[in-house]
């Protein structure tokens, strides 16, 4: 078989996953068991879904980390612990800004090697604009990344203009508010990743690469077939380098200490 990274000459990186292991609030537990088949996203099929097509490592943070907010702190340190042993496997830091023990378990983890920043879900049911300041201010003081599902994206660039320090990457681009929050962001600190089913529509990539040019767009799966993801930027009509860059350059770039070894 044919690899995309053999056509490419080059890995993605995947900036953007989850995995299941066996706990309460895996997709398996969210989609329930009939669809759980069709939802898998146990490690040794992710890895065989990267080997694949070639992916070199992903980003991850657990399914159960985001939907069970009671197990946020204890799945962190379980993938944290999974990261270190693990050379393919990279960390987002799972974060619920009601647990003040969980500010404390990331600010103690954000310099470990492989991790890349925090991790924010509307899972954990509270408003981001009631917290951004609690959450974006402390990314700041750290000049932490910070990925968000996507929340209130017009509201973003206020954020990211008070917090400079700190950078933002709304997940799942599939709608212009991702690229206008990018474009209206004062200090270039917004960025957008290509993981997840909204990046199936025919011109959402393209025009996103078209107002904002390739620099803020990252490449991520989401746990959606590697193949599919990976083949929507190859075979988007946009420049070689535009691909290059949001496969896996710009993770190089802007992790140059995470992915040094990449």
């Amino acid at each position: 078989m044919v690899k995309i990274s053999d056509v490419l000459g080059y890995q993605p990186i995947d900036i953007h996953t989850h995995l299941d292991h066996g706990v309460d609030g895996d997709r398996r537990v969210l989609v329930g068991e009939s669809q759980s088949t069709i939802h898998r996203c146990e490690l040794d099929l992710l890895k065989a879904e990267y080997d694949s097509v070639g992916i070199c490592c992903g980003a991850f943070s657990t399914f159960s980390s985001l939907s069970r907010a009671a197990r946020t702190i204890e799945e962190n340190d379980y993938l944290h612990t999974l990261s270190e042993n693990t050379d393919w496997i990279y960390q987002w830091l799972a974060l619920d800004p009601n647990q003040d023990a969980n500010f404390e378990q990331v600010d103690r983890l954000l310099s470990s090697p492989k991790v890349l920043g925090i991790k924010l879900h509307v899972w954990h049911n509270y408003d981001i604009l009631e917290y951004g300041d609690k959450i974006f201010s402390f990314a700041n003081e750290r000049g932490a990344f910070v990925m968000m599902h996507p929340d209130k994206i017009p509201q973003m660039p206020a954020f990211a203009d008070k917090y400079p320090n700190m950078k933002l990457i709304i997940a799942h681009v599939g709608s212009e508010d991702h690229i206008n929050a990018v474009a209206a962001a004062k200090h270039g600190n917004i960025y957008l990743d290509t993981s997840g089913g909204a990046s199936n529509l025919n011109n959402v990539i393209e025009l996103a690469v078209e107002r904002l040019g390739s620099d803020n767009i990252l490449f991520g799966t989401d746990t959606y077939s590697s193949a599919f993801q990976v083949g929507r930027i190859a075979w988007a009509r946009i420049s070689d380098a535009d691909k290059k860059k949001i496969l896996r350059d710009n993770a190089k770039r802007l992790f140059p200490e995470v992915f040094k070894n990449v």
